[in-house]
């Protein structure tokens, strides 16, 4: 959802940028875990005390889930989803089921019929637990799947779920290694599903 379809991007930096101010923390390495992975996931992995890191999940979770002011579409996202037979194509997100609808509305965006949210999984991503759930609530082989992901955690997932797994936006953030077990990168959805996939 994140990156994808939805640009939260000035959102979620002020927000992670509010929690390593807090607790002392190097705001670019916070960011680099953080892309794609679930708040606790994060919390949990900077702060070593349980509680503490609860209370933070918690805390960051609702303020997130409470704020919509300056998220929008990415660019053709609505138009290549309208484009789609709902019944084809699900959210899978590190975001909790509140905020993913809550991002989606801020954007514009329909709502999936299937939504596979952090609520939902054991493991998050880069394990490919929710697109597995997402392919098998759609009724589809996963290897017969696409995945659309920014962040090398959601393009683990997706390569490890079996689905065919697209790069969108800009790479900057990918190391060399991941970049190469991409199936296509893109810089942008309209152009993975509508044009020439960038390199295969």
């Amino acid at each position: 959802m994140d990156g994808t379809l939805v640009d939260s991007t000035a959102l979620v930096e002020d927000t992670w940028g509010g929690f390593a101010a807090v607790h002392g923390l190097d705001l670019t390495t916070v960011l680099a875990f953080a892309h794609g992975r679930p708040t606790a996931a994060t919390v949990h992995h900077f702060l070593r005390d349980p509680d503490v890191a609860d209370r933070e999940t918690a805390r960051l979770v609702a303020h997130e889930e409470a704020t919509t002011e300056g998220v929008r579409e990415v660019p053709g996202a609505r138009a290549v989803l309208g484009g789609l037979p709902p019944e084809s194509w699900a959210v899978v997100t590190s975001a909790s089921r509140t905020l993913a609808r809550n991002r989606m509305r801020a954007a514009g965006l329909p709502l999936p019929g299937v939504l596979v949210s952090a609520d939902d999984v054991v493991r998050g991503k880069p394990d490919p637990e929710g697109y597995l759930l997402a392919a098998n609530a759609l009724g589809v082989d996963i290897t017969s799947a696409v995945v659309f992901e920014d962040s090398p955690a959601g393009v683990r997932a997706g390569r490890a779920s079996g689905a065919r797994t697209v790069v969108i936006g800009a790479l900057a953030d990918f190391d060399a290694d991941l970049e190469r077990y991409a199936d296509f990168t893109a810089p942008a959805l309209v152009t993975a599903l509508l044009g020439t996939p960038a390199r295969a």
